[in-house]
């Protein structure tokens, strides 16, 4: 099969509408459910201001770096995630490719579920309200995580995504994301003065995001949640920003834009901290969020807006509104990185390509939609390990494998050298170590955690 660039076989090229849709789309591709679903347990289980400080470090020393790259990666070369690899630096690199697809089906996969489950809790706190109490909560939660609903929540997520896929770059997924994203950040903006309100408030900040306890610096657990919500929140190593990367112009400041997709989605992770630390303070649902992983969105917040009455009602509809979006953002991206390779790959049409992947992982999503314990297996290996395993590999491909290229491509588009090595010097010589590092500990703590 004859390798091509994207939009070549007698496609118009596709491409991005201008420099702000980019950074729309790549910053919707990293602000999801990981930032509002996630958070807040991890840094409630990390003891608050110590798995915060980890979470900063590894985002802005050893993210932002192999982001960059990611980047560049996919401009230069003008491949999906499955070639991109292997055009840079070789064959021995085809691996990362389908390492990418793997991490993108993966937790699409189970990702469409989580989307379901958000979709259903919204409609529901329209049309009926919210549970009155924990129990009732936790019967709600489990009939929407189960059974038929759960299945037909993930179908029809997974529907909605792939219908902004087939129309496109443009048409699609730039459309979604000029409307979603700034929808996204008023709409969090509101609820970040509403929870300053509650009579907590500070209770909550000191308890679970300023609170200090230095011994979970060296904590495995902290260390792996750190390295997996920086990695899963910015999507590095899922090849999703790489797939929209090869549509840049030439001419794109990339590391202007990688700084501007970390600022947004770790604003937006700190941002939705300060609301549900409140909210948690003043009801007493501290146990449910550090014991759950799905108990702080789905469960404790419910229950404790229910006792606001109606006003509790509308902040949950708005809080479950903008998560919904934050997820379609975040699933869009991941449905990209497949569809983009398989068209570069094999040549196909993106609607066809769209719709035959959305079946395929409607498959691959019904062992999760079915099964909570799977769901959060699936959360640990491809979402963790499988995640960071490419942002591994990303960085040893452009460290060490392709730093000419590397090079080349920023100082053509505009980036001085004072900025260039630096970068350079970061993705050989800080990231991959302290991505190892977190590999390292994140497989034995998982393996810990699964043989106890």
């Amino acid at each position: 099969m004859t390798r091509f660039r994207i939009g070549d076989r007698g496609r118009p090229p596709e491409h991005w509408g201008s420099a702000l849709g980019f950074v729309l789309a790549a910053s919707g591709s990293a602000v999801g459910l990981g930032n509002l679903w996630g958070f807040a347990y991890r840094a409630s289980q990390g003891g608050g201001a110590a798995f915060v400080l980890l979470y900063l470090l590894i985002v802005l020393l050893v993210c932002l770096p192999v982001l960059v790259a990611e980047m560049v990666l996919g401009r230069s070369t003008g491949h999906a995630p499955l070639l991109a690899p292997v055009t840079a630096g070789g064959r021995r690199w085809a691996p990362l490719g389908w390492l990418y697809m793997a991490a993108a089906t993966g937790i699409l996969s189970y990702y469409a579920v989580l989307m379901g489950w958000t979709g259903r809790t919204l409609l529901h706190a329209l049309a009926d309200g919210l549970p009155g109490d924990m129990a009732a909560a936790q019967t709600f939660f489990a009939s929407i995580s189960s059974g038929g609903d759960a299945v037909l929540g993930h179908l029809l997520s997974l529907a909605l995504t792939g219908v902004v896929v087939a129309a496109g770059i443009r048409g699609g997924i730039e459309r979604l994301s000029r409307w979603g994203m700034p929808l996204l950040f008023l709409m969090l903006l509101g609820l970040l003065l509403w929870a300053s309100t509650l009579p907590e408030t500070a209770a909550g900040y000191r308890t679970f995001l300023l609170r200090w306890d230095a011994a979970k610096l060296l904590d495995p657990a902290t260390i792996r949640n750190a390295f997996t919500q920086a990695f899963f929140s910015i999507g590095t190593g899922i090849g999703a920003i790489l797939a929209y990367a090869a549509y840049l112009e030439r001419r794109s400041p990339i590391p202007r834009e990688a700084a501007s997709v970390v600022a947004m989605d770790t604003a937006v992770g700190l941002m939705a901290g300060c609301v549900t630390f409140p909210v948690v303070a003043s009801f007493g649902l501290g146990d449910v969020v550090s014991g759950s992983t799905v108990g702080t969105l789905f469960i404790a917040l419910p229950t404790g807006l229910a006792s606001l009455g109606l006003s509790g009602r509308l902040v949950a509809v708005v809080f479950f509104a903008l998560a919904y979006i934050a997820a379609i953002t975040s699933a869009v991206s991941l449905l990209e990185v497949p569809t983009s390779s398989l068209m570069d790959r094999l040549g196909w049409s993106r609607r066809r390509t769209t719709w035959l992947l959305v079946l395929l992982i409607a498959v691959l999503g019904l062992p999760s939609a079915l099964d909570v314990g799977v769901l959060e297996r699936m959360d640990a290996v491809f979402g963790g390990v499988v995640l960071i395993s490419g942002g591994l590999g990303l960085a040893l491909l452009l460290g060490w494998g392709a730093p000419a290229r590397f090079l080349q491509d920023l100082r053509q588009s505009g980036s001085s050298d004072a900025l260039v090595r630096p970068l350079l010097w970061a993705l050989r010589w800080l990231s991959p170590p302290a991505i190892t590092v977190g590999l390292v500990v994140s497989v034995l703590d998982l393996a810990r955690s699964w043989s106890g």
